[in-house]
């Protein structure tokens, strides 16, 4: 069997264009991404996830590719690529990227084609009608920016699927030689180095559209065909997909043969990541503690993805109205931090008020639960973000390093760079940037390192079993606990600000030595675990006991 090497990874996500610019166009680009590799080596990355980086017309970020088969020249050429795959590897660093396959753009060939005839060999790999369908105001993915999932097409003179936005027309999966194209899509990237792929919206990539039909049937087995594909050309090569989907349906996703999972290895957990969300805002683990109980088990080796903040907003859709009214009195009370009606446009810093201890606990719960955890680039230095920029880019401004001009982003003119440099106030580049925060070994990157290092040596955390632990605690507080075959770890969170006292003592038996390997502060040894003290907003990884 190949390494499940993505069990105990830590991954990173960044956009090229917003992280780091080696020319002084105002663009990031991969050159500039080869010169960070270091910084994010020391980190403790060990796989790096790139979002979009296939040319485009870039009305979406990126997800309207025109290209597949090669790299956005604002971030250099497929040479550069390779020696961005092979550098990352001397630090061993595994590096995916986004496949984005449920849609083109419109400016594709294959589009372009497609409309021009009906005899185009490009005609059918889209999904058309010849008459408006009935649930064409129906599933809109962003409300209030799209008005209907189907548009005419005055070339083609027939209407055309666009699950997304309109210049996003979505590929039809039934169509054998689509599915061959996308096989030979990941064969390419899987040929030049690529660990594997972030599907995005992978509950539409098989989704085979029926117009008129608003929940038109799904074709799972297109996954197992694409696991089967992906694992032949590279045998431990990852699929990472991002589906928000019901929680009865989340297994199907991972291959619900009863066995070993023949489909996607690793899901993004968003359920407990509303349910995290929701307990820091209510600070109160009680719907932390309901998403653990609540999780399918997972064919053999299947992984969640955790996460706090991503590239988009804060999605709380799968929420009550009375959960979500709480997440956003606390976190985005004003209209302008929503999103879409369900979602929070904004970076943790400064949802958490900027709060150094509650950040900490934040990001030690997340990095101590089960799975594989996911950091966006700047949340490790607690960069802000910039709500008067639109939708989602409020929290995809560019990367502060310095304190040189455009927060060392970029040496261009201010006015060359797309989205500005966050400058003055509590989160401009002056005061929050990497190389401030390295001179000083209390700053929240230096406990990031800390943390992450800690964690290389828990991996009873990634690969292991995660349960809550169920005791007496005072309010606020949650226990639970990691075990493999390398041993057990019992963590203590607390999501309230008042000091507490747990008694672990019916752990004692476990217990070989047991002692802190991380906390938020020095705290008495644990002893016979019968009086555990936890500081408000406190956090404590407690090692029962080793055997390997």
């Amino acid at each position: 069997m190949s390494d499940r090497w993505y069990e105990k990874a830590v991954v990173y996500c960044l956009d090229i264009d917003s992280f780091a610019d080696s020319d002084g166009d105002g663009c990031g680009d991969i050159r500039g991404l080869i010169g960070r590799l270091d910084y994010l080596a020391r980190l403790g990355v060990t796989c790096l996830w790139l979002n979009p980086i296939h040319p485009s017309p870039g009305l979406d970020d990126g997800y309207d590719a025109s290209d597949f088969y090669n790299v956005d020249p604002r971030f250099g050429n497929l040479g550069d690529f390779a020696e961005l795959l092979h550098q990352a590897g001397n630090r061993g660093i595994k590096v995916i990227i986004d496949l984005v396959v449920n849609h083109t753009s419109d400016q594709h060939p294959w589009f372009q084609s497609a409309r021009s005839s009906p005899d185009s060999p490009y005609r059918d790999w889209y999904v058309w009608s010849e008459t408006a369908p009935a649930d064409r105001n129906q599933g809109m993915v962003f409300p209030g920016e799209q008005d209907e999932t189907w548009s005419y097409d005055r070339t083609a003179k027939l209407w055309f699927y666009h699950r997304f936005y309109k210049f996003q027309p979505d590929l039809n999966i039934k169509n054998p030689e689509v599915r061959e194209e996308i096989k030979k899509i990941c064969s390419f990237w899987l040929q030049l180095g690529v660990a594997g792929f972030r599907m995005d919206a992978v509950p539409f990539i098989i989704e085979e559209t029926e117009p008129g039909n608003p929940n038109s049937p799904k074709d799972m087995e297109f996954l197992s065909e694409l696991r089967q594909h992906v694992q032949w050309r590279k045998g431990d090569a990852v699929l990472l997909a991002e589906a928000n989907v019901e929680p009865d349906q989340l297994t199907k996703f991972f291959g619900d043969d009863g066995g070993s999972g023949n489909r996607i290895h690793m899901l993004f957990d968003f359920m407990l990541n509303a349910k995290l969300v929701l307990g820091l805002a209510r600070e109160d683990p009680e719907q932390i503690i309901d998403a653990l109980r609540d999780t399918p088990k997972l064919p053999a080796g299947g992984q969640w993805a955790t996460f706090i903040r991503n590239h988009d907003e804060i999605d709380l859709s799968r929420l009550t109205a009375e959960q979500r009214k709480d997440v956003f009195d606390k976190f985005g009370p004003d209209e302008n931090m929503q999103l879409y009606g369900r979602g929070i446009r904004r970076r943790l810093a400064p949802m958490l008020g900027n709060d150094r201890r509650w950040l900490e606990l934040a990001y030690s719960l997340q990095f101590s639960l089960r799975g594989t955890p996911v950091l966006r680039y700047g949340e490790e230095i607690g960069m802000g973000d910039d709500l008067s920029l639109n939708g989602r880019d409020a929290i995809r401004t560019p990367m502060q390093w310095s304190l040189l001009p455009n927060g060392g982003f970029s040496n261009a003119d201010p006015s060359k760079i797309g989205r500005p440099v966050i400058s003055g106030g509590e989160y401009g580049f002056e005061k929050v940037n990497v190389t401030q925060q390295r001179h000083d070994t209390k700053s929240l990157l230096s406990w990031f390192e800390r943390m992450i290092r800690t964690l290389r040596e828990t991996p009873e955390v990634g690969g292991g079993t995660c349960t809550h632990v169920d005791v007496p605690v005072p309010r606020g507080v949650l226990v639970h606990r990691a075990d493999d075959a390398n041993g057990s770890m019992v963590f203590v969170h607390n999501l309230g600000n008042k000091a507490g006292v747990v008694d672990l003592s019916s752990l004692a038996g476990e217990a070989e030595f047991p002692n802190d390997v991380l906390a938020d502060q020095e705290y008495p040894e644990p002893g016979k675990l019968d009086a555990i003290q936890v500081e408000g907003h406190g956090y404590r990884w407690i090692r029962l006991r080793r055997t390997v």
